[in-house]
Parts: structure tokens; sequence; C-alpha cells
């Protein structure tokens, strides 16, 4: 207590300076040194947690808004700084440090430091807090962002520029680093394309001869301008230092290179060398897109990324696709003919992926394949979905998908789903009702003969879709048995399409809310053996292979939300009957208890914990203390963790432990919240 009796002490004269000031009153600054002293408390002791430095912190900084906005308010006049005007901002960075004592792995911590510190102004401060954080974290390439970010305001591009190469070095596949490093050169050359306007120098280069001289002393030895230090180290990096720069047309030469774009394509070509892939062709792609450079300029750096990229991933379907887009910033193309051209490309790369599986038919070819199907699929999707496109250009993409289609001896279920669902979304006159329904099937049954099984359920999902659109209601439920029966095989890829086949009957039934009302309460009544329905019978279909476990699962979280709504079902012959008839897993008995626990039937929740705590006991037994406690058990709280210690074992005995505190210490920081408000 010693230690929250001295930062007490700390406190008097900044308080006493409010009071003299008139923005706070005496009542007020107690108020204050009660505050204080309940979050200093925390801090002293032998663990204290990170949780309480930001609360605390928190705290200090609504009080400076106060303090503001009292200023403002009063309208005080200008005086000498005294100690109020700086104490509460150097109180939050004070606990900061003191935070960071305790906490130097926390990177979050640093850079809420940091973000703090540059919102209050102190910039030494930002470049020494940066400056241990990167000793201690070398390999965080955000760190190296901001350190970066805060030269720049300084108007020191070289310093920002040599902490983003040093980041690189240690970062070398962090396509952030790379990144930031492409923008941090592009928005240099547009600061000097701007000064040089102001200079008098035309896009040529070229200077009238009454401005030569000036521009000579401003350039010419400008650390941080085109100068004698610009130039491209062997690695493609921008290198300061060098010897004088050359007089006359070599140096307008250069300086003109420099305006084009010359440092920012060598950083594109070293990053595209250091690290060939597409997430950094991606990143880059999307940055010279939206940064406002001259159309000109990034025309430039687009052709040069293009160029770059068909030289290292010409073959990758998301290259193929990123560099479809060449053609939409074309500023001499239209739409139409921009269009045209991406989905010729795109469909050009499907075709010759084709080709060469043909030579060569692996893993690997086969993936590729279904990877640029997947990406053409995405391209005909995202612009027939555009609202303000017209409706024969989409038509013309709907066809060209059906072409692709046709010349394929074996389709890709990918392409059949999405042919199927474009035509039901479109409804193109050359495809009428029964045509449609007739198609849907057809592509259904070639699954039949399919050797690969990927990729089926999207396809049995679109028969669906137009079978419930254009059938009746007893032949839909017959196809829906059957597209169960079909995506129940042995393939896991499409784990999430087979839960959706195998739900989506049911959210048929949900649609017709007197038939959904019906259901559900032949439903609960099932629980007890009373009656049978679809919905039971489609339960105990799903238990029927290992691979349907996460579609059980998931039917049985529809049956427990059943629950949400009257009738409300809460015994625990349910729950037992739940735990002999299914197989329930921990994230459904989770659920299960979530549901019940707001109700007062005290065996319901208990039996839910001893079936949960059969496959969990440590969440078990964890949230079923809880809520002993939260309805004033404590007595029975002791039997159940210790019972829950025994069950779980070694292994998990100390993570039960460190739930268990995190239960206890809740309320007291919900109290430190309420208040602080």
């Amino acid at each position: 207590m010693e230690r929250v009796q001295f930062q007490q002490e700390q406190m008097l004269s900044e308080l006493k300076d409010l009071v003299q000031k008139g923005l706070f009153t005496q009542n007020e600054t107690k108020h204050i040194m009660k505050k204080r002293t309940a979050y200093e408390t925390p801090l002293v002791r032998r663990i204290p947690k990170k949780a309480d430095f930001l609360r605390y912190a928190a705290y200090e900084m609504g009080l400076e808004t106060l303090r503001r906005k009292r200023v403002e308010r009063l309208n005080l006049q200008k005086s000498e700084p005294s100690i109020s005007d700086y104490a509460l901002v150097r109180r939050q960075f004070h606990i900061f440090e003191r935070a960071l004592k305790k906490f130097k792995g926390d990177v979050g911590l640093w850079i809420q430091y940091i973000e703090l510190a540059k919102k209050e102004g102190a910039k030494a401060l930002v470049g020494r807090i940066t400056a241990r954080a990167l000793q201690l974290h070398p390999t965080h390439p955000p760190l190296y962002v901001l350190a970066a970010q805060h030269e720049l305001s300084r108007l020191s591009p070289s310093a920002a520029r040599t902490l983003l190469q040093r980041g690189i070095r240690m970062n070398p596949e962090s396509v952030e680093m790379w990144r930031e490093y492409v923008k941090m050169e592009m928005g240099w050359v547009e600061s000097v394309r701007r000064r040089w306007s102001v200079l008098g120098l035309d896009t040529k280069g070229k200077v009238k001869e009454k401005q030569r001289k000036v521009i000579g002393q401003v350039l010419g030895g400008d650390k941080e301008g085109v100068g004698e230090d610009v130039g491209v180290d062997e690695d493609g990096m921008d290198e300061d230092g060098g010897g004088e720069a050359e007089r006359g047309d070599e140096s307008e030469e250069a300086r003109r290179q420099i305006l084009d774009g010359a440092i920012v394509k060598a950083v594109i070509s070293n990053a595209v060398k250091a690290l060939p892939n597409l997430s950094l062709f991606s990143s880059l792609h999307d940055l010279l897109t939206a940064y406002p450079s001259p159309p000109s300029l990034r025309a430039s750096f687009l052709e040069h990324l293009y160029t770059l990229l068909r030289e290292t991933l010409s073959t990758e379907p998301g290259a193929v696709r990123l560099l479809a887009q060449r053609f939409f910033h074309d500023k001499d193309a239209d739409l139409v003919d921009a269009l045209r051209s991406a989905n010729e490309a795109m469909a050009r790369g499907v075709k010759e992926i084709w080709g060469a599986e043909q030579v060569r038919i692996s893993k690997k070819g086969e993936d590729r394949g279904q990877a640029m199907e997947k990406e053409y699929v995405e391209f005909v999707v995202s612009w027939c979905n555009k609202e303000d496109l017209d409706e024969n250009l989409k038509l013309y993409l709907l066809s060209s998908l059906h072409s692709l289609v046709s010349q394929s001896s074996s389709p890709s279920p990918i392409l059949l789903a999405a042919h199927l669902r474009l035509l039901l979304q479109l409804r193109p006159s050359t495809y009428p009702d029964k045509k449609l329904l007739k198609l849907a099937r057809k592509y259904a049954s070639q699954q039949q003969q399919s050797q690969d099984q990927d990729g089926w359920p999207q396809v049995w999902l679109a028969r669906l879709e137009i079978e419930s659109e254009f059938s009746g209601g007893q032949e839909v439920l017959k196809v829906w048995e059957e597209a169960r029966k079909a995506v129940s095989g042995e393939n896991e890829a499409d784990s999430a399409a087979v839960k959706q086949v195998w739900a989506w009957g049911l959210e048929r039934m949900e649609e017709d809310s007197a038939a959904t009302r019906a259901e559900k309460i032949r439903l609960v009544e099932v629980s007890s053996g009373r009656s049978d329905t679809r919905a039971l019978a489609l339960l105990r279909e799903s238990m029927r292979g290992e691979r349907l476990r996460g579609v059980h699962d998931d039917l049985l979280l529809r049956y427990v939300a059943l629950h949400q709504k009257p009738p409300q079902v809460a015994d625990a012959r349910l729950v037992r009957g739940l735990a002999r008839e299914y197989f329930v897993s921990a994230r459904v008995w989770g659920e299960v208890f979530r549901l019940l626990s707001g109700c007062e039937d005290a065996e319901a929740v208990e039996a839910v914990h001893e079936e949960w705590r059969r496959v969990d006991a440590v969440a078990a037994c964890v949230q079923y203390a809880g809520w002993l406690v939260g309805r004033g058990r404590g007595e029975k709280v002791g039997e159940v963790i210790a019972r829950g210690r025994v069950v779980c074992g070694d292994g998990r005995r100390a993570e039960l432990e460190e739930r268990w505190r995190e239960v206890l210490d809740a309320p007291r920081a919900q109290e430190d919240e309420g208040a602080e408000e």
C-alpha cells in the first residue's frame, strides 16, 4: 500500500491546480482521488492483469477529454502552461509504461501506447516507443509500418525507407511489408512530382532558364529529394547516398525517369523476386488501383505488374483472373469490349488447363482445374449480380458459361451448379420452365458417371431450388430424399454444402408458419416417444454414418432451438432422451445448457451438466458452477469443481482452474466497469 500512497501524493499538485483554474470542484477532485486509488490498488498486486492497466488508462483518457471540453467551454484566457495542462496525459503515458514493464511481449499493448502518443502529438515519444518495440519484436510487421508512418509524418522519407527495408530483411515473406514499401515510394514520387510542378518543371523534366539555378539548389543537394542520393542498389531497393548528381540533360533524364515511376517499378520487381505468390500480386494490384496517382502513371505501374505476373504465375488460376482485370483499366476501351475481352481470357484459361490435364492427369492438375473453374464461375456470377449491368451482357456471360459446359466431355459440377443457378436467376426466353426442369434433372444424374464426387452437393441444391419452383410438394420431397442419399458419401470436401442439402427441407417447412408450428409441436412430443415426424426421421437418418456427424449436430441444434419458443419443454426426461437416442456432441450440449439455463428447472440443468461432462468435463463443470453461483447455491459449487478436478485428470486440471478463476473474477471486473461509467 505504500506504493499506492506514493501515487496519491503525486496527484495533489495537479488536482489543486485544477481546482484553482475552476475546471473541477473540490468534491470532484475528491471523487477523482477515490477512483484513482481504486484503480491503483490492483496494480500493486504480485501478479497484476493487463485489463487493470487498460481500465485505468481509459479512465484517465476520459478525464483528460472532460478537462479539455471544460477549458473550451469556459473560454479561459491563455497563460503559461501549468501542471494540470499536461499531468493527465503524462499519467496515461506512465500507466502504459508500468504496463509494459509487466507485459513486454504483448504487441497489442505496444501498439496502443504508440497510438496514444500519436493522438497526443508526442512525436519524440512515438519514435522512442517504436524503437523499443522493434528491439523486442523485430519480426512483427505492423510495428515497422507504424514507425515508417511516424517518420513520414516528420517529413523524413529516408528514415522511413530505411525502416521498411530493415523490416523486409527481418520479414522477407511479409506481404504487408512489401505493400507498405511500395506505397511509401509511390507517395514519395507523388510528393516530388508536386514539388517539381511548383518549381516550374514540365512533364518532360525540362526547366526554364530562370528557374534552373534555384532548382539545382533545391534538388541537387536535397537528401530526401531526387538529387545526389537517389539510386537503386543491387537488390532493387532505393539507396541513399552516392556521388554528386550530374547536371544538364543527364540530370533531367534521371528526374524524368523518377517521375515515370522507375523507383516504384524497381521495388515492385524486387518484391516479386523475393515473394512470387498470388497474395502479393493481389495486394499490390489493389494498392495500385486505389492509390491517387495520375492516370498515366497508374497505367504504367499496372502494366509493369501485369508483365511480372505473366512471367511468374501465368498458369495459376488466380493470376488468370487478375490478368483479366487489365482490360477494365484501359481508358480507351468501353465496358462492353472490356467485359468481352476479360471473359474470353478467363474462358481460355479454363480450356488451357483442360488441355494440360488430358496430357498429364494428376491430383495437382485436377485441383488446378477446379480452381480455374471456380475463378471463372465467380467472375461470371459477380458480373451477373450487378444490378446496373445491361441484361444483354448478363445473357452473354450466361451463354459463354453454357458454351464452356457443352465443350467439356465430363462437365465439372462447379460449372453445372453455376449454370443452373444463373438460368433460374435470369430466366432467358430460350429456357422455358419445363426445359429448365429437365436440364436440372439431367445435370444431377451425371453424378453417377463422374469419377470426381467433389462439388455435387451444389448441383443438388440448384436442382432442389428449381424443383421447388416448378414441381409439386411430394415430388420435391422425393428429390430431397434422393439428394440426401447422393451427397452422403465418403467425400469431406463439401461438408458445408452437404449440411445445406440436409437442412434444405427443414427450411422449406419453416417457410410455412402453420405447418412449421404443427411440426414443431409434434417434434417436441416425439422426444417422449408419443409420435413420429419427418424431422425425427431425418435425425435418425443422419446417424447412419460417421461422415454425417456434423450434419447430425446441426439437426440437433435445430431441435434444441425449439425450446426458444413456446411450448418450452425443460425437463430432465427430455435431456436424458437426447443422450439416449442421439449422438450429442459437446457443442450441442453447450447450446442446450445455454437455452435451459434461463429456466428455473434445476433438475433439467443438472441433467444437462451430467451428460455434458461426459464429453467435455471442463466446460460443463465451469458453466454449471457459474450457474449455481448466479442462483445463490454456492454450497454446491465446491462439490462440482472438486468432482471436475477428478474427472479432468492431470491433463486438463490446469485449464479447469484457469477458467474457473476467470468466472470468479468476472463480477469484480463488471463492478469496476460500472464504477467507471
